[in-house]
C-alpha cells in the first residue's frame, strides 16, 4: 500500500492542508494517510502553541468523514492526549524519529511518502538527519508561485544537491512534475491555490471573525466552543 504521513503543528489544520492530503491522495494513489499533530515541534519550540488535546481534537473533526484521513497519536506528549504540566519540559518531536516509529506497523512491501509544503521543504537541509530522510521515503511537496525547480533541487541537502551547472537551466522551470535524483525522490504538486496561513487564522479568531472561509466548519465551532486564539 502507498501511505502518507502529514506532520505539523495543526494550530489550527486548515483547508490547505486538506487541499494538499486530497491531492496527495488522488495523484498518488495513496490508500491512507496519517495526519501526525507536533507535541514538540523542533522549530517552533519558543513559539506557543495550542495544547495537544486541541489540535488533536481539530483534526479528528476535520477528518471525521474522511477514512482514508487518520488523525495519529505518534507524537503525542509522553504523559497522554492531556499533559499534565503545560511547563513539562519535553524532547523536540523528529520528523525521522516519526516515519522509523510509523514503519514499523507497516509492511516491507508498503511504500511512506511524506507530505508538506513548499515553505517547509525550502529548509528541508536544517532538519534533523535530513539525508536520513530521504533514505526513508519519497517526498510529495505542494508547490507555491515563484519557486522553481531549480529552487527545490537546491534546497536539498548538500551531499543530495546537484552541482549548479545541472541545476542552473532548470531556474524559470515551475516547481512541479516528479524529480527523481540519486538518493531522493519529490513529487511536486502544482499551486494547490490555498494560501491559508495559520498564523493569519489565529488572528482573524482573535479578532472573533468567521472563521468558516478557512478552515471545516466542525473546526470552526470547536474554537468557538473553546474559546482558542483569543
Amino acid at each position: 500500500m502507498n501511505i502518507g504521513l502529514f506532520g505539523g503543528t495543526f494550530d489550527p489544520v486548515h483547508r490547505g492542508h486538506m487541499a494538499l492530503a486530497r491531492a496527495a491522495l488522488e495523484q498518488y494513489k495513496l490508500h491512507r494517510i496519517h495526519f501526525v499533530p507536533a507535541n514538540v515541534p523542533p522549530h517552533k519550540q519558543r513559539q506557543p502553541h495550542s495544547l495537544f488535546v486541541h489540535r488533536f481534537a481539530m483534526l479528528a473533526l476535520a477528518t471525521a468523514d474522511k477514512k482514508a484521513l487518520v488523525p495519529s497519536l505518534l507524537e503525542a506528549p509522553e504523559e497522554g492526549v492531556v499533559p499534565i504540566k503545560r511547563d513539562r519540559v519535553e524532547r523536540p518531536n523528529y520528523t525521522i524519529d516519526t516515519i522509523r516509529r510509523l514503519k514499523q506497523s507497516l509492511k516491507a512491501a508498503d511504500k511512506l511518502f511524506l507530505l508538506l509544503g513548499m515553505d517547509a521543504f525550502a529548509d528541508i537541509a536544517k532538519w534533523h538527519q535530513a539525508e536520513a530522510l530521504f533514505r526513508e521515503c519519497e517526498f510529495v511537496v505542494a508547490s507555491r508561485p515563484g519557486y522553481s525547480l531549480a529552487d527545490v533541487a537546491n534546497a536539498l541537502p548538500e551531499s543530495l544537491r546537484p552541482r549548479p551547472e545541472v541545476t542552473r537551466p532548470f531556474q524559470k522551470l515551475a516547481a512541479t512534475g516528479d524529480l527523481v535524483l540519486k538518493g531522493a525522490t519529490i513529487h511536486l504538486l502544482a499551486d494547490l491555490h490555498q494560501p491559508a496561513s495559520a498564523t493569519a487564522i489565529r488572528q482573524v479568531a482573535a479578532a472573533g471573525k468567521p472563521l468558516r472561509r478557512f478552515v471545516d466548519a466542525s473546526v470552526a465551532e470547536y474554537i468557538r466552543k473553546m474559546g482558542l486564539y483569543r
